[in-house]
């Protein structure tokens, strides 16, 4: 079974030996994990809540100071390099995956945090465009190497925002604060419920015999590429139509699945299921909330699916591969639960299965979906891990 058990040790002595190579001198190693949303999708941007955990997949960041404004910044799982000067970033996007260093340097330095050069070396256990949050590790790493490299002790509660305008301001994806606050927040063995308008939140164990199984599709997701911010205009469509009858109302987490009945006539048919999509997710993660407390692993598993269908009928995130990657999950013995994760659009399945069956899920599902796609999916058994924070 390909379980993820990466030791840390080998990760950074890698990482290390490269940046010796690069540099010279000894670095200060940060690392922080990717993420799995269980339910709560498309929520984050609306005010809602969300429940998702860390993973046991890194983005490691290795950093040493310089004496000058310069950051020197290589990518080992790009094998690609940057050259930055802190006096003259600006918001905006290029395209380029430097875009997300970029934004974590100039928001740091526009929130008044004066910034000491850096030589960066970054590499990542985190599957690019899978749904698992690889952008928000290398926000949140990044931000840890270079405030530690600068002497500057922020709250971690702040960390997450910082990182979320970042992702607004440069790459100019309108994100959510979700995945940046789960890779500051995540705690190992345990889930985590956020309302992400006050950003309280509360931790919820996972039973020691579920194992969670992240299903990577191979068909990369691209929502940045219109499909993520054109749903987040679509909500705020649906929000102003909705005020219009519900001033009182601030976002679609104000909503109520009666209020949505009553004023549904003021949305377009393709609003209103965004709308719905919205407003039942909310309802849902707080009833899998419950559900995870008590242990129901029968009452969570019908809700994420419940989830899954709202993503692909009423948001229509999800993807033939997706709709496929669940289904045949949902056909094994020892799943407890299946659904898409992520912004959509490819990437990434999550599988909640008994331990005693894991194997044989995972190796039927590779079986099964290669046959019927001609893919090869990736399939990890992962666990809920510990947020961002220093390598000893």
């Amino acid at each position: 079974m390909k379980r993820i058990d990466r030791s840390t040790d080998e990760a950074t002595h890698r990482l290390r030996a490269l940046f010796a190579e690069l540099y010279g001198g000894h670095p200060t190693i940060y690392r922080a994990p990717g993420r799995v949303n269980l339910i709560g999708e498309h929520t984050d941007y609306n005010d809602g809540l969300v429940m998702p955990a860390a993973i046991n997949l890194y983005t490691y960041a290795a950093v040493g100071p310089r004496s000058d404004r310069r950051l020197r910044v290589y990518s080992e799982t790009l094998d690609e390099a940057c050259d930055l000067d802190l006096d003259s970033i600006r918001p905006g996007k290029s395209g380029h995956w430097s875009d997300y260093v970029r934004g974590v340097a100039g928001v740091l330095e526009s929130s008044r945090y004066k910034l000491r050069g850096a030589d960066l070396a970054i590499t990542s256990e985190v599957p690019l465009g899978s749904g698992l949050s690889s952008s928000a590790a290398l926000e949140v790493s990044t931000a840890w190497a270079l405030l530690s490299n600068s002497e500057i002790d922020v709250d971690r509660n702040a960390i997450p925002q910082m990182c979320q305008r970042a992702e607004h301001l440069y790459p100019e994806t309108k994100c959510g604060i979700m995945d940046q606050f789960i890779s500051c927040h995540g705690r190992a063995g345990h889930a985590l419920m956020l309302d992400c308008r006050s950003l309280d939140f509360q931790l919820l164990p996972m039973p020691s015999h579920v194992r969670l199984m992240v299903c990577n599709t191979m068909v990369r997701h691209e929502h940045a590429s219109g499909g993520y911010n054109t749903r987040q205009r679509e909500c705020q469509e649906g929000l102003r139509a909705l005020q219009q009858a519900l001033p009182e109302i601030h976002a679609l987490r104000d909503v109520t699945v009666g209020e949505l009945q009553q004023h549904h006539s003021r949305l377009s048919p393709v609003i209103y299921k965004r709308v719905r999509h919205v407003v039942t997710e909310n309802e849902r993660v707080k009833m899998a909330a419950s559900a995870l407390q008590a242990a129901d692993m029968a009452k969570l598993g019908e809700l994420m699916a419940d989830s899954h269908r709202s993503l692909r009928d009423d948001y229509e995130v999800s993807t033939p591969d997706l709709d496929l990657m669940v289904e045949l999950a949902s056909d094994q013995k020892g799943v407890y639960a299946a659904r898409m994760t992520g912004g959509g659009f490819g990437g990434c399945t999550i599988n909640l299965v008994h331990s005693g069956r894991a194997e044989e899920v995972q190796q039927r599902l590779e079986q099964n979906y290669e046959t019927r796609t001609g893919l090869k999916p990736t399939i990890l058994v992962c666990e809920a891990s510990d947020g961002a924070g220093p390598v000893a």
